[in-house]
C-alpha cells in the first residue's frame, strides 16, 4: 500500500516531472516498487517518468472515481434505505 505521500508523488511525476525534488523521501519507495523510472535525457541529465505498472495504477485510481456514487444519489439510495 502506498502512502498519501507516495501517491502524491507519482502523481507528479506523471504531470510534471522536471519540477520534482530529486530528494523527496517518497521517490525511494516509488523505485523499489518499479512505479517510476530514471530516463536519460540530453547528456547527463536525468528525468523522472512512470513505469508501465507507475501509468496502471493511476488509470485504476482514476477509474475508481467514476465508480463512486453522487452525493445526490447516496441520498437517493438512503431515502429508498428508509422505506424498507
Amino acid at each position: 500500500m502506498l502512502s498519501p505521500h507516495e501517491f502524491a508523488t507519482l502523481m507528479l511525476v506523471r504531470h510534471s516531472p522536471d519540477q520534482i525534488d530529486m530528494n523527496r523521501t517518497e521517490l525511494g519507495t516509488l523505485l523499489e516498487r518499479r512505479l517510476v523510472s530514471f530516463e536519460s535525457r540530453s547528456g547527463d541529465d536525468l528525468r523522472l517518468s512512470l513505469t508501465r505498472a507507475g501509468r496502471m495504477l493511476l488509470e485504476a485510481v482514476g477509474r475508481l472515481d467514476a465508480a463512486w456514487p453522487r452525493a445526490s444519489e447516496v441520498a437517493a439510495l438512503d431515502r429508498f434505505a428508509a422505506g424498507l
